[in-house]
């Protein structure tokens, strides 16, 4: 008998690239990215019970603590609804990653409640069909169900698996605020999207060089927005240029967590026992991110 109680990771999801192509008649905007999963994140467990019950704990525990309906819950209600699931379950997530901070936390720990429930009540859902529940809850909700590189278009409902990317680490930053997405947005002057767009491939990389190439000419386009609502990110990205062995920086989704890619593990720990001392009130960790 397989053991009641399950755990996940959910890794946080970070936008090396984010071109945004157009807003869409129903407000939406369709975007182009380049996404990596560190091997960082929240924590999940869930074991049977008769309710369906959430607690939460962590560093980041306090930034949940107003929300209404979190999105772990809407997540196995979503789930219910779409098996005609009865069960209950007692889940405890552990929040690691900032809150509303551009690293997709509230749509991993989506993506992985999914994934955690689906194994424990047995509903027997496959990816497709996850998926579709994932997107009802979230645009990133889908790609964070498989946590690997991928390229997303669409408004995110498009997923393109990558081939496997070479290694590298990633120094993540965040200097202790939350921007809503909606703000930057909303200072975003998007044309309407053309309905002949030809979508951009996805790209493939054998060497880092090749995607540190390919990313100088795919910036993150909300970038400019977001330093328009949190000055402090260009400060984050000025501190990640001038560390040693910084290959490229940039900001993730909407913001305010930005990030350095560095060639090696040792590179990235010196550049985070530097910036730490430098910036002891800013969250900062270092992982390698999961290229397989």
């Amino acid at each position: 008998m397989a053991p009641a109680r399950r755990a996940n990771k959910a890794r946080a999801k970070v936008n090396l690239s984010l071109r945004i192509a157009g807003r869409r008649p129903d407000g939406y905007h369709e975007l182009e990215s380049l996404v990596v999963f560190p091997d960082t994140g929240d924590g999940l467990t869930a074991e049977p019970a008769p309710d369906l019950t959430l607690d939460i704990e962590g560093p980041f525990a306090d930034g949940l603590t107003d929300e209404a309906d979190n999105l772990v819950l809407r997540a196995a209600r979503a789930l219910r609804a779409e098996t005609g699931c009865g069960k209950g379950a007692s889940i405890v997530l552990d929040k690691w990653l900032p809150v509303a901070s551009g690293i997709g936390g509230g749509s991993a720990d989506a993506a992985a409640a999914l994934h955690l429930l689906n194994d424990l009540w047995e509903t027997g859902l496959d990816g497709e069909a996850l998926a579709r529940i994932g997107l009802g809850l979230g645009a990133d909700v889908p790609v964070c169900l498989d946590a690997a590189p991928a390229f997303m278009t669409g408004i995110g409902e498009r997923v393109a698996r990558l081939p496997a990317l070479p290694d590298f680490v990633l120094l993540l930053v965040n200097p202790g605020m939350s921007v809503a997405t909606g703000e930057v947005f909303a200072r975003l002057d998007a044309a309407p999207v053309k309905e002949d767009r030809e979508a951009t491939p996805p790209p493939s990389f054998a060497m880092l060089d090749a995607l540190l190439q390919w990313l100088a000419r795919h910036p993150n386009d909300l970038e400019a927005p977001a330093m328009d609502v949190a000055p402090a990110i260009g400060l984050v990205l000025r501190k990640l240029d001038g560390l040693p062995g910084a290959l490229l920086s940039r900001m993730s989704g909407s913001g305010a967590t930005c990030f350095a890619i560095f060639s090696d593990r040792n590179a990235a720990q010196d550049a985070l026992s530097t910036l730490s001392a430098d910036c002891p009130d800013w969250w900062c960790v270092a992982a390698p991110v999961v290229t397989g």
